[in-house]
């Protein structure tokens, strides 16, 4: 009797204050969307890093014919330079470096014309045009300033690169993505909170007469204000979920159907990062309509 006495009373309450419920839908839609996108885009950071960061390399180019580099004043790295090298890789650097490649200048002007068959910007170069390095791949990418610490300025290096150097501009870009989509989903959030407490008290103001009797009758504060509080949550749920909704719907025919189709070599975020955030985003409408709720309530229904 007591349950279906409650849900009547939200009925009642959500037909009442309808155009204000609708509101409360949207904006806790729109906002829960900047959440999840914010999320997603940071699940996409995430996952790019994880494949690009296993693939990239530091490259140790040695010196030249010719380089400026003060480590390269006696001219092209000797073969014992090279050899001098190699050792320190294979002791100082074995916790550090996974795999140690060197590329000569006939392996680099081969993997060039393949490249460039026709020559580079017009220009045909040579063997003797090309720079010996040594590739090295590393356990941890991370740990690129270790190599760079005991590499750089030894004699017959000219340059030590990390090729993440390459990706991290991408990731920047995303990340400040990322954090301008939660920026913007703060403020509709607080919008939403704002929103989902002028309608509670709207509906308890309106409704203060028959509050008044159930607590003649001797009805609890939980039973006086479970109506509204049920009311609050019940719009932001249905916003939540079409916020969950919109995201699917983006990623499956956005990234899934379209951009994965066409870039093909990059790891995307799918539907399943979608339903991994869906209850991050249900949980946090549920949480903001109750605690709204019940701020309001205590004002306007408390004894």
């Amino acid at each position: 009797m007591r349950l279906q006495f409650v849900l009547t009373e939200v009925l009642q309450g959500l037909r009442r204050n309808l155009s204000m419920v609708i509101s409360v839908v949207l904006v806790t839609f729109v906002s829960l969307t900047f959440v999840g996108a914010a999320a997603l885009l940071q699940s996409q950071v995430t996952k790019l890093k994880g494949d690009w960061y296993d693939l990239v390399e530091v490259s140790v180019f040695l010196c030249p014919d010719g380089s400026t580099a003060p480590t390269c004043a006696e001219g092209e790295a000797t073969e014992e330079q090279i050899e001098g090298l190699e050792k320190v890789i294979d002791t100082e650097l074995s916790d550090v470096v996974a795999t140690t490649y060197f590329e000569s200048k006939t392996d680099a002007f081969e993997a060039f014309t393949q490249l460039y068959p026709d020559g580079y910007q017009g220009t045909q170069l040579t063997e003797d045009d090309m720079q010996a390095s040594f590739r090295l791949k590393l356990v941890d990418p991370e740990k690129y300033q270790v190599v760079d610490d005991v590499l750089e300025g030894r004699s017959g290096v000219e340059v030590v690169e990390d090729q993440r150097e390459v990706f991290e501009p991408l990731f920047l870009a995303l990340g400040r993505a990322s954090l301008l989509a939660a920026g913007l989903a703060g403020v509709m959030l607080l919008a939403a909170v704002l929103l989902i407490t002028t309608t509670i008290r709207l509906s308890a103001v309106s409704r203060r007469r028959e509050t008044g009797i159930m607590r003649l009758v001797g009805a609890s504060n939980l039973f006086v204000q479970l109506p509204f509080m049920l009311e609050g949550a019940i719009a932001a749920l249905v916003g939540a979920l079409l916020a969950v909704g919109g995201l699917w719907l983006a990623v499956q025919y956005l990234v899934t159907d379209w951009l994965q189709d066409s870039v093909d070599w990059v790891a995307y975020v799918d539907v399943g990062d979608v339903l991994l955030v869906a209850p991050l985003l249900i949980g946090i409408a549920v949480l903001l309509a109750v605690v709204s709720s019940v701020v309001t309530l205590n004002r306007y229904t408390r004894v």
